[in-house]
């Protein structure tokens, strides 16, 4: 039985702590299959202890290769080790079933497993078309080497093709169409291929790699900066704060660094320090844009929230990838903002805030729906809401594990209910 967190903040609602974050998930996953394509080369340092990089780190240690019989790789609710180990898998001599949890199982791969099959791939649905679990044969035998993908849909999809580009007999002519989702993540993935050695091209939509080997390098693994944008909300609804946050660069390979520069508007200011940031409360500077989160999607939910509790009626756009996250998160918001009387209405993929009914019960109970930026997003609330309770606290274990232990190391109290 899971267990829930009951948590909450006395006394006065001044944070001042430092909090060292664990190493973005996002660029562990990438680096530990750049550092398994190259056969060891590349080295990956200041490992995540997220739930999914320790999933995929398993996994990739515990594959065998040219074994006769068929190997069963489980990867549990990883979205990102599923969407790259569909791509790895297909360049590895063997028989596989890749398969998850039950939600896995509900969202979409096809679009990758299609793309792979074009270039030459045995990729096939054990159940539902388009969906998980997958049977693998490999090695791929590559047929051509120009493929087409959608953009607009995950750019986990591209990572995971662009990775085993310099592996495949041609390359890889990668051809994106229409606009691209998440595009520092793509980014994220060309410059780590880069530092280990390994040169493209991108002209208009077309990403062009060669097969190429991998050099020795080794991969610094930033702290994760998704897991910062927790502290910008704790600040944004705290009466005072100063926290600082070590090893974080200004300029990052993370998309979600982004988040420095958009919650100036909610008062809370980023600064460069020796040790890496600090993020201090100022005053709010909140302009009438619509803003658009279609490059740093994985920030919504914290952003969305912070914004209903200081009852902005703010505007978003960029939201489409959410509903085929770990849980449809629009849906998922929708249904926990109206526990203290927000809604968040939708027109034309406009995504709007009306917080004139917002009001602060004494206990919420908020549900999770098995997606650790759902527990995270709304624990800061406690800030406001006398007792807030968090379902299956253990979800967050997925990409911060210490998320618990450092809203206490702040000062906040969490029980396990």
């Amino acid at each position: 039985m899971s267990k829930n967190a009951l948590v909450s903040f006395t006394g006065n609602k001044q944070i001042n702590t430092e909090i060292t974050l664990t190493g973005s998930k996002s660029e562990c996953n990438r680096a530990l299959i750049i550092s398994s394509l190259s056969k060891g080369l590349v080295k990956v340092d200041n490992m995540s202890n997220a739930a999914d990089t320790v999933t995929l780190n398993g996994i990739l240690n515990n594959i065998s290769q040219n074994s006769p019989h068929q190997q069963i790789v489980d990867v549990g609710p990883a979205g990102t080790a599923m969407r790259f180990l569909t791509a790895y898998l297909s360049v590895l001599p063997g028989n596989f079933l890749l398969t998850g949890t039950e939600r896995m199982k509900q969202r979409p791969i096809g679009v990758l497993a299609e793309a792979l099959k074009a270039i030459g791939a045995k990729v096939s649905y054990a159940e539902q078309e388009g969906f998980p679990p997958l049977l693998i044969s490999g090695p791929l035998e590559q047929g051509r080497p120009t493929v087409q993908i959608k953009g607009d849909i995950s750019s986990q999809y591209i990572s995971a093709l662009l990775m085993i580009a310099p592996t495949l007999q041609q390359g890889l002519n990668l051809e994106v169409i229409g606009e691209l989702t998440s595009l520092p993540y793509v980014r994220m993935t060309l410059d780590m291929l880069e530092e280990a050695g390994i040169k493209h091209s991108w002209k208009d939509n077309s990403i062009i790699i060669k097969p190429q080997p991998f050099t020795q390098a080794a991969l610094a693994v930033e702290p994760d900066w998704s897991a910062a944008s927790y502290w910008y909300s704790i600040a944004a609804l705290a009466d005072q704060a100063q926290i600082s946050l070590p090893f974080l660069k200004s300029k990052s390979l993370q998309g979600d660094s982004r988040i420095s520069e958009i919650m100036t508007a909610f008062g809370v200011n980023t600064d460069k320090t020796d040790k890496g940031i600090a993020i201090t409360l100022t005053e709010q500077r909140f302009g009438d844009e619509v803003l658009n989160l279609k490059d740093c999607p994985d920030l919504a939910q914290t952003i969305i929230v912070c914004a209903a509790a200081l009852k902005k009626n703010l505007a978003f756009t960029g939201l489409e990838t959410l509903k085929i996250k770990e849980t449809d998160r629009i849906l998922a918001l929708q249904n926990e903002l109206a526990k203290f009387g927000v809604k968040l209405s939708e027109d034309n993929f406009i995504y709007t805030l009306d917080c004139d009914r917002l009001h602060f019960p004494e206990r919420v109970s908020f549900r999770t729906y098995e997606d650790h930026r759902m527990a995270m997003a709304f624990a800061p609330l406690s800030l406001l809401i006398n007792e807030v309770v968090l379902e299956d606290m253990d979800v967050v274990e997925k990409s911060y594990p210490d998320f618990w232990k450092d809203l206490q190391k702040a000062g906040f109290t969490v029980e396990e209910i």
